[in-house]
């Protein structure tokens, strides 16, 4: 019997030793952290949406209050449509200040999109503005041979028979399709090149495709 209730102390012991040890084991809290709550993301506008939405203020009188109250996307096609802006408006130093800010590698493609911008108006024959836009192009983009081309025949119109001769013959040298642009290029050179028809004949090519 002793023997017995000697047994059953011991077990009583080691079952308050178990219960013991399990209140020192350490135990892992895990935390339940609630999410921040996250808001609508608007993400920057791109550059052509921008200039969709400033262009009708892209003149003379308008140009300066629409690009402070609404700055271009601070990126390079941002940057170029701002560029365009400002070229459609007549102020070509400031369109080149903006190309100038840009990193190096990055101003011939700021140009392109001056150009594209640009091109309709020189299609439509305006020769004052398109003249200096389609000249900023080719400073950034020199084998550019559409701005050298519209640059040329602009400026033939303009009278500035010296900067026509040179772009038309540098389109010339980059442009080989035998195409009507060449055609025409060809046939103000021969104008500008006759001294008895320099000056006089201020007839503008007809267009390919018109």
């Amino acid at each position: 019997m002793n023997r017995i209730f000697h047994i059953i102390g011991w077990g009583y012991v080691a079952l308050c030793a178990v219960l013991v040890v399990g209140t020192f084991r350490p135990t892992a809290h895990v935390a339940t952290v609630e999410p921040e709550p996250v808001g609508p993301v608007h993400a920057a506008p791109d550059g052509s949406v921008w200039f969709r939405q400033v262009r009708p203020y892209c003149n003379s009188v308008e140009v300066d209050v629409v690009l402070r109250n609404t700055p271009a996307p601070a990126t390079v096609t941002g940057q170029g449509f701002r560029s365009a802006c400002l070229a459609l408006a007549g102020r070509i130093d400031g369109a080149r200040r903006v190309i100038d800010a840009l990193p190096g590698d990055s101003r011939a493609r700021a140009a392109g999109i001056v150009f594209e911008v640009g091109h309709p108006v020189a299609d439509a024959g305006d020769d004052r503005a398109a003249g200096p836009i389609m000249e900023l192009v080719v400073d950034y983009w020199p084998n550019h041979y559409m701005a050298l081309y519209h640059a040329g025949m602009a400026e033939y119109m303009l009278g500035q028979h010296a900067l026509a001769r040179k772009n038309l013959t540098a389109f010339l040298q980059i442009y080989r399709a035998g195409d009507g642009w060449v055609s025409n290029a060809r046939e103000v050179l021969g104008r500008i090149d006759d001294p008895t028809t320099r000056g006089q004949e201020l007839r503008r090519p007809r267009e390919p495709g018109q």
